[in-house]
């Protein structure tokens, strides 16, 4: 094994602060870039269901089928 004990391997050979805090930071940005995307995609939806509401409202005849397939 590379380290004694879990001191050593926690002092990461005196190097310990700097490795610790690389990784924390890594996490930190990690986990903000999916709290983040998350939340957009969350505020998409909710402006896409509320265009759909308003164009429902303003076209209340329109079904979505064309008039194309009623000829065939």
């Amino acid at each position: 094994m590379a380290f004694e004990s879990l001191a050593d391997f926690l002092a990461m050979g005196k190097h310990g602060p700097y490795v610790w805090t690389c990784y924390g930071l890594t996490f930190m940005v990690v986990f903000g870039l999916l709290w983040q995307a998350r939340a957009e995609r969350k505020r998409f939806m909710r402006e896409q269901l509320a265009q759909m509401r308003r164009d429902a409202r303003k076209n209340p005849a329109v079904s979505g089928e064309s008039d194309d397939a009623s000829e065939a």
